[in-house]
């Protein structure tokens, strides 16, 4: 296999992959907006700082025995849930 051949063969895994991310987060949030809504409707905070706190500590976790870096995982983690509080707040006006 030439050099080219095994880019391109790459590059659809990364595509593949890319596609099933993108698939999981909208999952997500589905279930996240369900969730929004559930809070809002019980009169629950948008927020649940210990749950995020212990999402991010079992996120790191997961990362290092996956070989993959914990800081950017974090990061990652804390993108989402700042999107998801946003959700929360909305279900909530």
């Amino acid at each position: 296999m030439t050099p080219l051949e095994q880019l391109t063969d790459y590059r659809k895994s990364i595509d593949n992959f890319d596609a099933a991310l993108i698939h999981i987060l909208a999952e997500r949030f589905r279930v996240t907006k369900a969730v929004g809504a559930l809070k809002a409707s019980a009169d629950l905070p948008p927020s649940d700082p210990t749950r995020e706190t212990e999402q991010i500590e079992r996120l790191r976790r997961l990362a290092e025995r996956a070989d993959l870096d914990p800081d950017f995982a974090e990061k990652f983690l804390e993108f989402v849930i700042r999107e998801v509080i946003q959700h929360h707040k909305q279900a909530r006006s």
